[in-house]
């Protein structure tokens, strides 16, 4: 890739060499040092190419020789450049072309994130943005320790961060702790202001591991939602039995209880279905920046359309990433018409809403234990409703209340005789 640019800048010509004895002449330029390349059979000679200021050493080997020589195809910039000496333009076009190639790879136009699960792009974004570290920003100004730093001081499920310069772009490899609550940060990093567990719902606790705090539940109570399950406050006593203080806890557990969720999902009978046509509109656009360039328009005799948008960005090889995009705009047409669901298509409806919601519930952590929900049908309208049965997590952290004791001093008098 080097030798060809240097040949491109330098220039080449592509030579063919025909006469008594071709193959002594080769000989001739390899006993002078010339450099030659590409060689291959042409006819009753060969055909090879060599750099330009090396065409006229050839001449006398040729005449020794008893070859003739033919230049066959001239390469390269210095002859672009005679070429095309009267547009002074297009040579001015690529100078600033250059230029703008160079400035632009002066800043960091993409922020690429590589390991994140529970954390989204564009949380990690938000967070970078707050710290000062966004695209368009000047590459020499990004501190890549510091960012490392400040991701793992925010995110304490974060174990490792690396933060490092692909061309244009700024990427952040991460990886996160798979148990947060075993990690070794999770306790060196937790706020130990004094907090209590309290109910987040009404239930029967089957489950609870204190870590930290003092239990005021057990297996088999109920409990109302807002009831504290775990008190953050320690009592200090005496060798009397008496409070003299107060200790105060984080504190933490893992505290289950069964539950019971009211479920209700209503659709009516009567819809409205979309028939597209073949009716549609085009806009292509260019997106520079938060500049928004577009020919055309959308604005037409449509009734009701749909809008639909494809866009893609440009890339200037790997990582190099210009804040430049394109893309086209389509408008559909579609007329409504009304229908209305049998029996069984709003009880198939019904049925995929409630495994969508138990699989949401599942997805957190919820334990279904049954079910009691009943799909009813009436004229215009379907309705599913019932209770569901939970084993689920109700510890959610409050406030601990500040307890001060008041301490009475009594006063001691002493009597003289006179």
């Amino acid at each position: 890739m080097i030798h060809t640019l240097i040949r491109f800048l330098r220039g080449y010509v592509r030579i063919r060499v025909e006469g008594y004895s071709p193959e002594r002449f080769l000989n001739m330029c390899s006993y002078h040092s010339l450099y030659i390349w590409g060689l291959a059979p042409s006819g009753q000679g060969y055909e090879f190419c060599m750099s330009a200021r090396d065409l006229k050493k050839i001449r006398p080997l040729a005449r020794k020789t008893h070859t003739k020589i033919r230049v066959t195809g001239r390469y390269g910039l210095p002859f672009l450049a005679v070429k095309y000496r009267k547009r002074k333009l297009f040579f001015f076009g690529i100078f600033v072309c250059v230029i703008l190639l160079k400035v632009y790879s002066l800043f960091i136009w993409d922020i690429h994130f590589e390991g994140n699960e529970r954390r989204t792009d564009e949380a990690l974004s938000a967070y970078l943005e707050s710290t000062g570290v966004r695209p368009l920003m000047l590459k020499s100004s990004v501190d890549c320790p510091g960012i490392v730093k400040n991701i793992r001081k925010e995110y304490n499920d974060i174990v490792w961060v690396s933060a490092s310069l692909d061309g244009s772009r700024l990427k952040i490899q991460v990886k996160e702790n798979e148990d947060p609550s075993l990690g070794e940060d999770a306790d060196v990093l937790k706020d130990e202001t004094p907090v209590d567990l309290v109910a987040s719902a009404d239930g029967v606790i089957t489950e609870i591991v204190t870590r930290s705090g003092v239990p005021q539940v057990h297996v088999g109570d109920e409990v109302k939602k807002g009831d504290i399950l775990v008190l953050g406050r320690v009592d200090v006593l005496n060798d009397a039995g008496e409070v003299t203080g107060y200790q105060y806890r984080h504190s933490d557990a893992d505290i289950y209880a069964d539950t019971q969720m009211e479920y209700t999902d209503t659709i009516s009978l009567i819809y409205e279905e979309k028939n597209y046509e073949n009716k549609m509109r085009y806009r292509p656009f260019l997106r520079i920046g938060s500049v928004t360039l577009s020919v055309g328009t959308l604005n037409n005799d449509f009734e009701h359309c749909e809008i639909t948008s494809s866009e893609t960005a440009l890339k200037l090889g790997e990582n190099f990433r210009p804040p430049v995009s394109f893309g086209i705009q389509t408008a559909r047409a579609y007329t409504l018409a009304e229908k209305r669901y049998e029996q069984e298509e709003a009880r198939e409806i019904l049925s995929v809403n409630f495994s969508r919601f138990c699989g949401e519930l599942e997805e957190k952590g919820v334990q279904i234990r049954d079910n009691s929900v009943k799909i009813h049908l009436y004229d215009d309208s379907a309705e599913a409703s019932g209770t569901v049965y939970l084993t689920e997590s109700i510890a959610q952290e409050a406030d601990t209340e500040i307890l001060t004791i008041e301490r009475k001093e009594t006063d001691e008098s002493v009597g003289t005789d006179d």
